[in-house]
């Protein structure tokens, strides 16, 4: 025990003074990947060293490395920081060490997958009684609801996947907006059901429903078909027009997925819950809870109205596992050995409460309108989008001076802002996730972003 407090107190000091140093560190690392290999060493020692020197060698070659994307500058891709609360409670996840798979295994974790799963349908706005699964990430959460899809709507077409798998089996049509996001045609992939078909959408990247419309009727009458809608564009944080594009595909007979990786959340809001109008109407949903609810890495959630379906899909049973009739965390995602995610997801609602949630998602809003609004006073600089969510796309009057302001924005380490291509235009995208974001971050970011215009 002694051997492990020593490590733990190390872990603690050194966690504590990288928390501290935040607020004024440069956001980009400062070193290169070359450097912290020199730090490390590259030859396994021969012999033990003891749990604490580990610790103390790794916090401190790897220190000048790290990227700061814990700090409230940081608005280069859609990733939060961490909660207070979750922030702690990982760590005792970490030290609890559970196996989370089973009911009997630890009903400590599968009491709170039960009550985060709840709380969730009911802030999010999604049916009750739907299967709420933790993932490692939005990927395997659009992975784990259109296996379900997938599964489904070949069984209507009286094709069971799960016995006599894809060879031979109907055709399945997934379709998307063109605006999609790439994680979308990996989890088609995935699942062995190639390039998706893509309509278009309008200068928002908000699918049109009259495309919508079009494409599935083009498609074999009464197939198995899979249609993704979108809840929260990537660059231009847009929702798709929910209540249109999902009658289109009931038409269709169509399974409806959302990816709703970060926007998803605008339906915690009653402000911006609008957003969000008949998503709720979709047969599954994925998004991320390390990205707007601000939990640690990593935290996917798949929801999935009907519970059997992805059961079916992801379920399995084992000899030596003790299962229960009414299911376990197993039957809901595709990983046997996860952590115990719920823990935190748990931790950060309930230290958040309704009101909480709303307000951060609220803010993070707020602080996206004031970048817009302070890139917009820029001499030559254009937003692109309408701000509706967490998004910001902005460019500098030229392919050129956009490039030049980036390189140099990152070159002053205030804030990390990146660039993107959008509609064949080089832009600036700014991303608005992190918790901790106050106005005087925006300010700063926004005072580095004119200094790099008027460098440029």
């Amino acid at each position: 025990m002694d051997a492990r407090e020593a490590a733990l107190r190390q872990a603690h000091d050194h966690a504590l003074r990288w928390l501290a140093s935040l607020s004024d560190r440069p956001v980009p690392a400062r070193a290169a990947v070359e450097e912290i290999v020199r730090a490390l060493g590259t030859e396994l020692p021969d012999g033990p060293s003891t749990p604490a020197d580990v610790v103390d060698l790794l916090a401190t070659a790897c220190e000048p490395g790290l990227t700061a994307f814990p700090s409230g500058r940081f608005h280069g891709f859609v990733v939060g920081g961490t909660e207070p609360a979750a922030l702690a409670v990982d760590w005792l996840v970490s030290a609890w060490d559970q196996n989370c798979v089973m009911r009997a295994a630890s009903p400590a974790y599968s009491a709170v997958e039960d009550i985060s799963g709840a709380w969730l349908l009911d802030l999010l706005g999604l049916p009750g009684g739907s299967a709420v699964g933790f993932t490692t990430g939005a990927t395997m959460a659009n992975f784990t609801c259109l296996a379900a899809g997938r599964d489904a709507v070949l069984a209507r077409a009286g094709w069971n996947a799960g016995r006599d798998g894809l060879p031979g089996a109907p055709a399945v049509h997934a379709v998307v907006g063109r605006d999609r996001h790439m994680a979308v045609d990996m989890a088609l992939r995935y699942l062995g059901l190639g390039a998706p078909e893509a309509v278009p959408a309008d200068d928002q990247g908000r699918i049109r429903p009259e495309a919508l419309r079009r494409a599935l009727a083009a498609g074999e009458p009464g197939g198995p078909t899979l249609v993704v809608l979108q809840a929260g564009e990537i660059h231009t944080g847009a929702f798709d027009p929910f209540a249109e594009a999902v009658a289109a595909a009931r038409e269709a007979g169509a399974w409806v997925h959302v990816d709703g990786a970060f926007g998803l959340w605008a339906a915690a809001s009653p402000a911006l819950a609008h957003l969000a109008a008949g998503c709720a109407d979709a047969d599954s949903w994925a998004t991320d809870a390390h990205k707007t609810l601000n939990v640690p890495y990593d935290c996917g959630l798949a929801i999935v109205r009907d519970a059997a379906a992805v059961r079916a899909a992801m379920g399995l049973r084992g000899d030596y596992l003790i299962q229960a009739d009414e299911g376990d965390p197993i039957d809901k995602v595709p990983e046997l050995s996860r952590r115990g995610r719920a823990f935190t997801v748990w931790a950060a609602l309930r230290s958040l409460g309704r009101s909480g949630v709303a307000e951060l998602v609220e803010r993070l809003c707020r602080h996206a309108r004031a970048f817009a609004d302070g890139i917009a006073a820029i001499d030559g600089a254009n937003v692109l989008n309408d701000v509706v969510f967490t998004q910001v796309c902005a460019e500098f009057g030229s392919e050129a001076r956009t490039e030049r302001v980036l390189t140099r924005l990152l070159a002053d380490g205030t804030t990390w802002i990146s660039g993107s291509t959008w509609h064949g235009r080089r832009v600036m995208r700014i991303s608005v996730s992190n918790w901790s974001t106050t106005d005087e971050d925006v300010a700063r970011a926004l005072a580095a972003v004119r200094r790099a215009a008027a460098a440029a």
